[in-house]
C-alpha cells in the first residue's frame, strides 16, 4: 500500500473513537498513558490534542518526544497503536479551527487561556487490528478453531509506515 492508502486507512480505522490513550515517556523512564479527546479533525498524519502549556504530559514530551497513542472500539472491534513524535505547540489559528464549545468543561476559560497548548503527534507507524463485528461470524470462526485445532483468525492485522 501507498503513504496515502495507510494513512486513508488508518482515518477509516479512528474516525468514530473520540478518546485515545496517549501514552509518553516519564523522566525515569516508565511509560505513562492517559485518556485524551481527539480532535475532530480528518486524520492526515497529525493527531491533535489540547492540553496545557504546564502539564506532566508537555514536561514529558519536551523531554522525550517519543509517544504512542493507542484507540479501541471494543464494539467493532477496531484496534489501532500509532506510533510517532509529539511537540507542544501554541498556534492560535489551529486552536481556534479545533475549538468546541464541549471543550470548556476542560478549559473553562477557552481560547483565552493563556495556559491552552495544542499537542501535535506527527504519525510514523502504526499497527492496527480490525475484525469481523458480527457476533456470528465471530462465534463460528471460534468454534471453527476449537473443532479443527486451528488458530483463532481475529480478522485483519497489520503494520504500516506513516511518511510525507
Amino acid at each position: 500500500m501507498t503513504n496515502h492508502e495507510n494513512i486513508a486507512k488508518i482515518r477509516e480505522l479512528i474516525k468514530d473513537i473520540r478518546v485515545a490513550m496517549l501514552t509518553t515517556v516519564e523522566p525515569d523512564g516508565h511509560l505513562r498513558s492517559r485518556p485524551m479527546a481527539t480532535q475532530t479533525m480528518e486524520f492526515d498524519g497529525d493527531l491533535w490534542f489540547f492540553t496545557y502549556w504546564h502539564s506532566g504530559k508537555t514536561e514529558e514530551v519536551q523531554r522525550d518526544q517519543r509517544v504512542n497513542v493507542s484507540y479501541a472500539s471494543d464494539d467493532d472491534n477496531r484496534y489501532v497503536s500509532i506510533s510517532g513524535v509529539a511537540e507542544v505547540v501554541r498556534d492560535r489559528a489551529k486552536a481556534e479551527q479545533l475549538w468546541s464549545p464541549a471543550l470548556k468543561a476542560w478549559f473553562p476559560k477557552g481560547l483565552e487561556d493563556p495556559e491552552l497548548a495544542l499537542l501535535r503527534v506527527v504519525a510514523e507507524r502504526a499497527e492496527y487490528w480490525d475484525a469481523p463485528s458480527s457476533t456470528v461470524v465471530k462465534m463460528v470462526g471460534f468454534t471453527k478453531a476449537v473443532l479443527t485445532g486451528e488458530r483463532y483468525d481475529p480478522g485483519e492485522n497489520r503494520k504500516l509506515q506513516l511518511q510525507r
